[in-house]
């Protein structure tokens, strides 16, 4: 069994001091403000009590998803426990006067505020930009948006699934495949692209506001934050007007371009410089293909004739097993790697050593594996202070912080259990 961990007793990242009230919800704007919580600043998760007729399923819609532990609280499912850690959930009712009053009095003291509340919602509650600005003149309010708010799609909703096919990463895979049927990435991508984003823009606006006290409105949208992403690569030669020839980066959306096959498993294998395809091409006991075949033996001819070379791969990773070709490749730098299955992770000898899977004992879930902080920080470390939260398990706490006293703080509780 993995030793349990003691979470730190204090902020050590480099956001120390700064209080971020954070509006967001299911794993765009969760993912983001987990990774500001995890390099140390004060995350404060403001959830919403279950409608009328509800079902109890009050807050983050991420809480319920999974089958959680029996005796687990209901409301710590596995998504949410993986991407809310370090932060604080205070309920309120933002439908009611007295749950506004009481957000405002808590922007009052934050240094961000962060939504992905439709932002018109957000002005019916009488929380726009401007409305926060004249309690906080100096607030950073950033927005998480589907779309960009000056084109038409804005304020249509938004999700993962329909992000990807509105970014064209729903048809990168038929140029891989040949098959003409669009599909998702199996993966959250465009929620979690677009939350490296926001990370990104949160830190920015904050820099911007240390050197001159101005805060401002930030507004990240999905759409254009991973139609950029896709098209890093994949706009190619259509970057030029008009343009010279294909779309995709053809490395990338060759065919062959997998985990090649061993005796025993896989490997992913890249060699790439001129040197490193020749001495594959030695160990694999075929050193006339670097040499004498035309198609191969430059990074041009490699880069016209790649999918010919992909193919090839297999035939020669095939003779030898996993272990042997890491301890022939590895000595001669050439990038290779086993391939893990999603079941191996938690076994591989590298992010065991770099102690990434991180067991906790949370007090109303249980033990659970944390993934540690993958950026590294010499001097202001990033760390895990916080289990993931109860629905509005630290309201009186952080209310009493901001000033209110216990009759106003019971009012507000009373009100979120209306509900």
């Amino acid at each position: 069994m993995s030793e349990t961990k003691k979470l730190a007793t204090e902020a050590t990242g480099p956001l120390k001091g700064v209080r971020i009230v954070d509006l967001t919800s299911v794993v765009f704007g969760a993912y983001a403000t987990q990774i500001l919580g995890d390099y140390g600043a004060d995350v404060i998760k403001i959830e919403a009590p279950s409608p009328t007729g509800g079902g109890g399923h009050g807050g983050d819609i991420m809480r319920w998803p999974g089958h959680v532990p029996e005796g687990a609280a209901p409301d710590l499912g596995p998504i949410f426990l993986t991407i809310n850690r370090n932060k604080r959930s205070v309920l309120l009712d933002l439908a009611k006067p007295a749950g506004r009053k009481a957000l405002m009095k808590i922007i009052s003291t934050a240094d961000v505020l962060t939504s992905n509340v439709r932002y018109s919602a957000m002005k019916r509650l009488g929380l726009s930009y401007e409305d926060v600005k004249a309690v906080k003149p100096d607030i950073i309010f950033v927005h998480a948006a589907g779309y960009g708010s000056d084109g038409p799609y804005a304020g249509l909703p938004a999700y993962d699934d329909l992000i990807q096919a509105g970014s064209g990463a729903a048809d990168l895979l038929p140029y891989m495949d040949g098959d003409p049927k669009p599909r998702y990435m199996p993966t959250i991508m465009a929620d979690k692209v677009s939350g490296l984003f926001f990370v990104s823009a949160v830190t920015s606006a904050l820099f911007h506001r240390e050197r001159t006290g101005e805060g401002q409105f930030v507004e990240v949208p999905m759409l254009e934050a991973v139609t950029s992403f896709v098209l890093a690569e994949h706009f190619y030669d259509h970057v030029y007007d008009p343009p010279t020839g294909q779309w995709t980066y053809g490395r990338i959306t060759n065919p062959d371009r997998r985990p090649y096959r061993t005796k025993n498993g896989y490997i992913g294998l890249l060699p790439y410089s001129d040197k490193q395809w020749e001495q594959f091409f030695e160990i694999a006991g075929r050193p006339g293909v670097f040499r004498d075949d035309p198609r191969f033996s430059n990074y041009k001819a490699r880069t016209q004739n790649i999918r010919e070379l992909y193919a090839m791969i297999e035939e020669l990773t095939e003779t030898k097993t996993t272990e042997e070709w890491l301890d022939l490749l590895n000595p001669l730098s050439i990038p290779v790697v086993k391939m893990n299955r999603l079941e191996d992770l938690q076994d591989d000898p590298h992010l065991k050593a770099v102690d990434f899977f991180q067991r906790y004992d949370h007090p109303h879930a249980g033990p659970y594996f944390a993934l540690r902080p993958p950026v590294r920080f010499g001097a202001t470390p990033a760390n895990i202070r916080r289990h993931p939260p109860r629905l509005g398990e630290q309201t009186r706490e952080v209310l009493a912080e901001v000033g209110l006293v216990d009759d106003d703080i019971s009012a507000i509780e009373a009100a979120g259990a209306e509900h």
